[in-house]
């Protein structure tokens, strides 16, 4: 169900613990899965539980509790912008409408071309480079205006 550069990775990660915790590289095995697959689905979490050698029930509940996994298709791009109290109070609500607007969707929506997907995030740590957004939980984008929203999209085109 993975290919074999993505159970080498997961393989290496499991070099990190003891032979008897392979649990423990759960959430680097669901992230190498999910960057291959763009999302987890159920059969792909339970996979990823047998590779492990655990319970299906242990990683859906990882997969399930942290906001960095998909359990549903996603666009290419997911933009997730902070909205917590530092980012609310420098303006995210603009940066916010000003995505919703350009893009034409809402949180936990897609665009019609599957090209990017609008989500709504906790706080990122990064309070002073307020307000910000993540572009598939791995760049980051700080001190946001409606401009420089802008220019990453046309990045991403």
């Amino acid at each position: 169900m993975l290919t074999q550069e993505s159970l080498s990775k997961i393989d290496r990660e499991l070099t990190k613990y003891p032979a008897d915790r392979r649990q423990a590289a759960v959430m680097s095995a669901l992230r190498i899965a999910q960057t291959e697959k763009g999302w987890l689905s159920k059969e792909t979490i339970a996979y990823v539980a047998e590779y492990l050698g655990i319970p299906a029930i242990a990683a859906l509940e990882v997969a399930s509790f942290y906001n960095m996994y998909e359990l549903e298709p996603m666009g290419k791009y997911k933009i997730t912008v902070c909205t917590n109290i530092s980012c609310m109070l420098r303006d995210s609500d603009e940066i916010v409408d000003h995505l919703e607007k350009r893009l034409g969707i809402g949180f936990n929506e897609t665009t019609a071309d599957g090209k990017f997907t609008l989500k709504e995030g906790e706080c990122m740590g990064c309070c002073g480079g307020a307000p910000l957004m993540h572009i598939n939980n791995s760049e980051m984008h700080e001190y946001l205006t409606p401009e420089k929203v802008d220019e990453i999209l046309e990045e991403l085109k």
